[in-house]
């Protein structure tokens, strides 16, 4: 199995960050191939190209237009998204992490 790799992003990369450990104990249970990481918006723009999803926290949706723009401009094929709400509150890594490899297509 291809590893997936999935880019969270906020505003510091301060609140993702503990949702990613979330994700990764889910995705240690499930045998799950995947790599996570957590940046602020500043650091994401030069890592999308290493990703297969970013998923965006909900305080930042009004970045989802600006990732959007600069992944087409430079010929980069990734889904993007706005973390679900609710799972963000609730750092809920199965939600988040199903949230990404839907994207993704596994």
């Amino acid at each position: 199995m291809i590893m997936k790799k999935i880019l969270l992003s906020c505003s510091a990369g301060m609140s993702t960050s503990l949702l990613v450990s979330k994700m990764n104990e889910v995705a240690e249970k499930q045998d799950l191939n995947v790599q996570i990481d957590a940046v602020s918006s500043d650091n994401a723009f030069s890592m999308l190209q290493d990703y297969d999803v970013l998923l965006i926290g909900p305080q930042m949706r009004f970045m989802k237009r600006k990732f959007e723009k600069h992944v087409k401009e430079q010929g980069i094929e990734i889904p993007i998204d706005i973390i679900d709400t609710v799972a963000y509150g609730r750092i809920d890594g199965a939600g988040v992490l199903n949230q990404a490899l839907t994207l993704i297509g596994k």
